[in-house]
Protein backbone atom coordinates (compact mmCIF):
# COMPACT_ATOMS: atom_id res chain seq x y z
CA UNK A 1 0.00 0.00 0.00
CA UNK A 2 2.94 2.49 -0.10
CA UNK A 3 2.92 5.11 -2.12
CA UNK A 4 4.67 5.24 -5.25
CA UNK A 5 6.75 8.38 -5.85
CA UNK A 6 6.23 9.51 -9.25
CA UNK A 7 9.33 9.80 -11.65
CA UNK A 8 10.40 10.89 -14.56
CA UNK A 9 8.18 8.90 -17.29
CA UNK A 10 11.67 6.95 -18.09
CA UNK A 11 11.18 3.80 -20.38
CA UNK A 12 8.14 5.45 -21.67
CA UNK A 13 9.25 6.45 -24.93
CA UNK A 14 7.13 6.04 -27.63
CA UNK A 15 4.53 5.19 -25.50
CA UNK A 16 1.31 7.75 -25.29
CA UNK A 17 -1.11 8.52 -22.59
CA UNK A 18 -4.73 10.06 -23.05
CA UNK A 19 -6.44 12.09 -21.21
CA UNK A 20 -10.34 12.78 -21.32
CA UNK A 21 -11.73 15.57 -19.51
CA UNK A 22 -9.12 18.71 -19.69
CA UNK A 23 -10.89 20.52 -16.55
CA UNK A 24 -9.49 21.64 -13.43
CA UNK A 25 -8.00 18.36 -12.49
CA UNK A 26 -7.92 16.74 -15.92
CA UNK A 27 -5.72 19.69 -17.20
CA UNK A 28 -3.18 19.82 -14.71
CA UNK A 29 -2.47 16.21 -15.35
CA UNK A 30 -2.25 15.74 -18.58
CA UNK A 31 0.37 19.17 -18.54
CA UNK A 32 2.07 17.11 -15.71
CA UNK A 33 3.03 14.44 -18.18
CA UNK A 34 4.20 16.85 -20.74
CA UNK A 35 6.25 18.09 -18.52
CA UNK A 36 7.68 14.59 -17.45
CA UNK A 37 8.54 13.34 -20.76
CA UNK A 38 5.03 11.50 -21.91
CA UNK A 39 3.56 12.29 -25.60
CA UNK A 40 0.31 13.11 -24.01
CA UNK A 41 -3.20 13.38 -26.01
CA UNK A 42 -6.18 15.71 -24.48
CA UNK A 43 -9.99 15.55 -25.13
CA UNK A 44 -12.82 17.81 -23.90
CA UNK A 45 -15.88 18.95 -25.48
CA UNK A 46 -14.98 22.53 -24.99
CA UNK A 47 -12.76 23.70 -27.95
CA UNK A 48 -11.26 26.13 -25.59
CA UNK A 49 -9.76 23.36 -23.47
CA UNK A 50 -8.50 21.68 -25.91
CA UNK A 51 -6.66 24.85 -27.76
CA UNK A 52 -5.48 25.44 -24.37
CA UNK A 53 -3.88 22.38 -24.15
CA UNK A 54 -2.36 22.81 -27.36
CA UNK A 55 -1.06 26.00 -26.08
CA UNK A 56 0.89 24.29 -23.85
CA UNK A 57 2.82 21.59 -26.41
CA UNK A 58 0.31 18.75 -25.98
CA UNK A 59 -1.82 17.13 -28.68
CA UNK A 60 -6.03 17.02 -29.06
CA UNK A 61 -7.65 14.33 -30.60
CA UNK A 62 -10.75 15.17 -32.54
CA UNK A 63 -13.15 12.48 -31.25
CA UNK A 64 -12.95 9.00 -28.52
CA UNK A 65 -12.36 6.80 -31.64
CA UNK A 66 -9.25 8.80 -32.66
CA UNK A 67 -7.81 9.01 -29.15
CA UNK A 68 -8.60 5.48 -28.43
CA UNK A 69 -6.37 4.34 -31.22
CA UNK A 70 -3.57 5.43 -30.44
CA UNK A 71 -3.11 5.72 -26.37
CA UNK A 72 -1.54 2.59 -24.88
CA UNK A 73 -3.41 3.94 -21.56
CA UNK A 74 -6.29 6.73 -21.27
CA UNK A 75 -7.27 8.38 -17.94
CA UNK A 76 -10.58 9.30 -17.47
CA UNK A 77 -11.16 12.61 -15.62
CA UNK A 78 -15.08 13.38 -16.63
CA UNK A 79 -17.49 14.48 -13.53
CA UNK A 80 -19.46 11.70 -13.13
CA UNK A 81 -20.29 7.78 -13.59
CA UNK A 82 -23.20 8.32 -16.60
CA UNK A 83 -19.73 10.69 -18.42
CA UNK A 84 -17.77 7.51 -17.09
CA UNK A 85 -19.64 4.92 -19.11
CA UNK A 86 -20.39 7.38 -22.11
CA UNK A 87 -16.65 7.41 -22.87
CA UNK A 88 -15.97 3.73 -22.18
CA UNK A 89 -19.45 1.78 -23.84
CA UNK A 90 -21.11 4.75 -25.93
CA UNK A 91 -20.41 4.53 -29.76
CA UNK A 92 -17.09 4.81 -30.68
CA UNK A 93 -15.98 4.82 -27.05
CA UNK A 94 -12.78 3.48 -25.57
CA UNK A 95 -14.18 -0.35 -25.31
CA UNK A 96 -14.44 -0.26 -29.18
CA UNK A 97 -11.36 1.68 -29.81
CA UNK A 98 -8.45 0.63 -28.00
CA UNK A 99 -6.14 -2.11 -28.99
CA UNK A 100 -5.63 -4.65 -26.55
CA UNK A 101 -3.90 -5.07 -23.36
CA UNK A 102 -3.90 -1.30 -23.12
CA UNK A 103 -5.36 0.30 -20.07
CA UNK A 104 -8.27 2.49 -18.99
CA UNK A 105 -7.78 4.72 -15.74
CA UNK A 106 -11.13 5.69 -14.32
CA UNK A 107 -10.99 8.99 -12.04
CA UNK A 108 -14.32 10.44 -11.70
CA UNK A 109 -15.81 10.02 -7.83
CA UNK A 110 -18.36 6.73 -8.86
CA UNK A 111 -20.06 4.55 -6.82
CA UNK A 112 -17.51 1.35 -5.47
CA UNK A 113 -19.50 -1.01 -7.28
CA UNK A 114 -19.47 0.23 -10.68
CA UNK A 115 -15.90 0.06 -11.19
CA UNK A 116 -15.73 -3.56 -11.03
CA UNK A 117 -18.92 -3.54 -13.34
CA UNK A 118 -16.97 -1.58 -15.64
CA UNK A 119 -13.32 -4.17 -15.74
CA UNK A 120 -15.61 -7.11 -16.61
CA UNK A 121 -17.09 -5.48 -19.33
CA UNK A 122 -13.44 -4.23 -20.80
CA UNK A 123 -11.40 -7.59 -20.11
CA UNK A 124 -14.36 -9.09 -22.70
CA UNK A 125 -12.46 -6.68 -25.37
CA UNK A 126 -8.79 -7.99 -23.19
CA UNK A 127 -8.58 -4.28 -21.91
CA UNK A 128 -7.19 -3.27 -18.63
CA UNK A 129 -9.05 -1.03 -16.13
CA UNK A 130 -7.20 0.54 -13.05
CA UNK A 131 -9.73 2.80 -10.34
CA UNK A 132 -7.92 5.46 -9.67
CA UNK A 133 -10.09 8.45 -8.25
CA UNK A 134 -7.72 11.65 -7.43
CA UNK A 135 -7.65 13.93 -5.07
CA UNK A 136 -5.62 17.59 -4.30
CA UNK A 137 -7.48 20.12 -6.00
CA UNK A 138 -6.92 22.04 -9.27
CA UNK A 139 -3.21 24.02 -7.94
CA UNK A 140 -2.09 20.54 -7.01
CA UNK A 141 -3.02 19.05 -10.49
CA UNK A 142 -1.33 21.53 -11.97
CA UNK A 143 2.06 21.33 -9.45
CA UNK A 144 2.10 17.44 -10.44
CA UNK A 145 1.34 16.63 -6.83
CA UNK A 146 -2.62 15.36 -6.43
CA UNK A 147 -2.71 12.24 -4.89
CA UNK A 148 -3.92 8.99 -6.94
CA UNK A 149 -5.86 6.24 -4.65
CA UNK A 150 -5.70 3.21 -7.34
CA UNK A 151 -6.61 -0.30 -7.35
CA UNK A 152 -6.76 -3.11 -10.16
CA UNK A 153 -4.85 -6.04 -10.97
CA UNK A 154 -1.12 -6.32 -11.07
CA UNK A 155 -1.30 -7.36 -14.63
CA UNK A 156 -3.02 -3.28 -15.14
CA UNK A 157 -0.53 -1.72 -13.58
CA UNK A 158 2.00 -3.41 -15.57
CA UNK A 159 0.20 -2.44 -18.65
CA UNK A 160 0.79 1.33 -17.30
CA UNK A 161 3.84 1.20 -16.58
CA UNK A 162 4.98 4.69 -15.43
CA UNK A 163 1.92 6.09 -17.61
CA UNK A 164 -0.18 6.33 -14.26
CA UNK A 165 2.52 7.69 -12.07
CA UNK A 166 3.52 10.57 -14.82
CA UNK A 167 0.15 12.32 -13.45
CA UNK A 168 0.40 12.51 -10.27
CA UNK A 169 2.32 13.20 -6.85
CA UNK A 170 1.83 9.84 -5.01
CA UNK A 171 -0.09 6.75 -6.50
CA UNK A 172 -1.47 4.70 -3.86
CA UNK A 173 -1.74 1.17 -4.80
CA UNK A 174 -4.51 -0.24 -2.82
CA UNK A 175 -5.71 -3.79 -4.01
CA UNK A 176 -5.76 -6.10 -6.85
CA UNK A 177 -9.42 -5.37 -7.51
CA UNK A 178 -11.57 -2.45 -8.61
CA UNK A 179 -13.45 -0.81 -6.10
CA UNK A 180 -11.02 -0.03 -3.13
CA UNK A 181 -9.23 3.24 -5.00
CA UNK A 182 -13.40 4.39 -5.07
CA UNK A 183 -14.09 3.43 -1.53
CA UNK A 184 -11.35 5.18 -0.34
CA UNK A 185 -12.27 8.42 -2.01
CA UNK A 186 -15.37 8.07 -0.90
CA UNK A 187 -14.17 8.06 2.63
CA UNK A 188 -11.87 11.22 1.64
CA UNK A 189 -15.27 12.37 -0.03
CA UNK A 190 -16.94 12.19 3.36
CA UNK A 191 -14.36 13.74 5.45
CA UNK A 192 -13.78 16.49 3.09
CA UNK A 193 -17.38 17.40 2.70
CA UNK A 194 -17.66 17.36 6.09
CA UNK A 195 -14.85 20.01 6.93
CA UNK A 196 -16.07 22.69 4.18
CA UNK A 197 -19.38 22.88 5.94
CA UNK A 198 -17.79 23.03 9.76
CA UNK A 199 -15.43 25.66 7.91
CA UNK A 200 -18.09 27.81 6.51
CA UNK A 201 -20.53 27.07 10.03
CA UNK A 202 -17.54 28.18 12.38
CA UNK A 203 -16.43 31.60 10.42
CA UNK A 204 -20.52 32.29 9.83
CA UNK A 205 -20.59 31.33 13.70
CA UNK A 206 -17.78 33.67 14.66
CA UNK A 207 -18.90 36.39 12.19
CA UNK A 208 -21.83 36.77 13.97
CA UNK A 209 -20.71 36.58 17.35
CA UNK A 210 -18.77 39.99 16.26
CA UNK A 211 -15.13 38.50 15.59
CA UNK A 212 -12.80 40.08 12.61
CA UNK A 213 -13.03 37.35 9.52
CA UNK A 214 -9.25 37.71 8.83
CA UNK A 215 -8.07 37.15 12.46
CA UNK A 216 -10.28 34.20 12.92
CA UNK A 217 -8.77 32.74 9.70
CA UNK A 218 -5.03 33.72 11.24
CA UNK A 219 -6.27 32.10 14.71
CA UNK A 220 -7.52 29.14 13.40
CA UNK A 221 -5.27 28.34 10.97
CA UNK A 222 -2.59 28.41 13.72
CA UNK A 223 -4.57 25.97 16.62
CA UNK A 224 -6.45 22.81 17.02
CA UNK A 225 -9.28 23.42 14.82
CA UNK A 226 -7.50 24.26 11.54
CA UNK A 227 -8.45 21.28 8.35
CA UNK A 228 -6.61 21.45 5.18
CA UNK A 229 -10.31 22.43 3.81
CA UNK A 230 -10.52 25.27 6.46
CA UNK A 231 -7.16 26.48 5.33
CA UNK A 232 -7.91 25.86 2.02
CA UNK A 233 -11.67 27.54 1.33
CA UNK A 234 -11.71 29.96 3.93
CA UNK A 235 -9.62 32.22 1.90
CA UNK A 236 -12.56 32.07 -1.09
CA UNK A 237 -14.53 33.17 1.32
CA UNK A 238 -12.47 36.31 2.82
CA UNK A 239 -11.76 37.36 -0.52
CA UNK A 240 -15.60 37.58 -1.85
CA UNK A 241 -14.50 35.07 -4.68
CA UNK A 242 -16.81 32.13 -4.83
CA UNK A 243 -15.26 31.40 -8.81
CA UNK A 244 -16.22 27.13 -8.78
CA UNK A 245 -12.67 25.59 -8.35
CA UNK A 246 -14.91 22.80 -6.88
CA UNK A 247 -18.58 23.79 -6.92
CA UNK A 248 -21.25 23.30 -3.90
CA UNK A 249 -23.24 20.56 -6.58
CA UNK A 250 -20.01 18.57 -6.43
CA UNK A 251 -20.33 17.88 -3.05
CA UNK A 252 -24.39 17.63 -3.71
CA UNK A 253 -23.07 14.51 -5.92
CA UNK A 254 -20.15 13.24 -3.97
CA UNK A 255 -21.73 13.13 -0.38
CA UNK A 256 -24.89 11.74 -2.04
CA UNK A 257 -22.77 8.36 -3.45
CA UNK A 258 -21.52 8.68 0.52
CA UNK A 259 -24.89 8.56 1.79
CA UNK A 260 -26.24 5.86 -0.77
CA UNK A 261 -23.35 3.72 0.47
CA UNK A 262 -23.77 3.53 3.76
CA UNK A 263 -27.32 2.99 3.16
CA UNK A 264 -26.49 -0.33 1.41
CA UNK A 265 -24.55 -1.17 4.64
CA UNK A 266 -27.06 -0.37 7.59
CA UNK A 267 -24.58 2.52 8.48
CA UNK A 268 -25.20 5.29 10.01
CA UNK A 269 -23.95 8.64 8.79
CA UNK A 270 -25.29 11.45 11.24
CA UNK A 271 -22.60 14.36 10.13
CA UNK A 272 -22.75 13.11 6.29
CA UNK A 273 -26.38 13.42 6.31
CA UNK A 274 -26.05 17.18 7.95
CA UNK A 275 -23.54 18.44 5.60
CA UNK A 276 -25.19 16.66 2.56
CA UNK A 277 -28.64 18.66 3.91
CA UNK A 278 -26.44 22.24 4.02
CA UNK A 279 -24.96 21.78 0.51
CA UNK A 280 -28.60 20.85 -0.64
CA UNK A 281 -29.63 23.72 0.71
CA UNK A 282 -27.07 26.06 -0.50
CA UNK A 283 -27.92 25.14 -4.04
CA UNK A 284 -31.87 25.97 -2.99
CA UNK A 285 -30.66 29.40 -2.10
CA UNK A 286 -29.11 29.77 -6.00
CA UNK A 287 -25.49 28.96 -5.38
CA UNK A 288 -25.46 25.12 -6.83
CA UNK A 289 -22.85 26.63 -9.48
CA UNK A 290 -20.44 28.52 -6.81
CA UNK A 291 -17.48 27.51 -4.88
CA UNK A 292 -18.28 24.95 -2.15
CA UNK A 293 -17.35 27.53 0.34
CA UNK A 294 -20.80 29.18 -0.86
CA UNK A 295 -22.21 27.17 2.08
CA UNK A 296 -21.63 30.41 4.38
CA UNK A 297 -24.15 32.37 1.95
CA UNK A 298 -26.11 29.93 3.55
CA UNK A 299 -25.36 31.20 7.15
CA UNK A 300 -25.03 34.67 5.76
CA UNK A 301 -28.83 35.15 4.20
CA UNK A 302 -29.86 32.84 7.75
CA UNK A 303 -28.38 35.60 9.98
CA UNK A 304 -28.34 38.37 8.00
CA UNK A 305 -24.87 38.58 8.00
CA UNK A 306 -22.61 40.96 5.90
CA UNK A 307 -19.75 38.68 3.85
CA UNK A 308 -16.75 40.25 3.12
CA UNK A 309 -16.59 41.83 -0.84
CA UNK A 310 -14.23 41.37 -3.45
CA UNK A 311 -11.40 44.22 -3.78
CA UNK A 312 -12.83 47.66 -5.45
CA UNK A 313 -16.27 46.08 -4.82
CA UNK A 314 -19.03 48.95 -3.77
Amino acid sequence: MNPSNNAAAAGQAGRVLGVIGLGSMGFGAAVTALRRGVTTVGLDTHLQARERFIAEGGAAAESLAALGAQCDAVVVLVVNAAQTEAVLFGAGGLLESMRPGSVVITSATVDPTLPPLWQERLAARDLWLIDAPVSGGAMKAAAGQMTVMASGAPEAFAAAGALLDAIAGKVYRLGDKPGIGSTVKMVNQHMAGVHIAAACEGMALGMRAGADPHALYEVICNSAGMSWMFQNRVPHILAGDYTPLSAVSIFIKDLGIVLDAARKLSFPLPLASAAHQLYLATAAAGHGAEDDSAVIKFYAELAGLELPKPAGAP
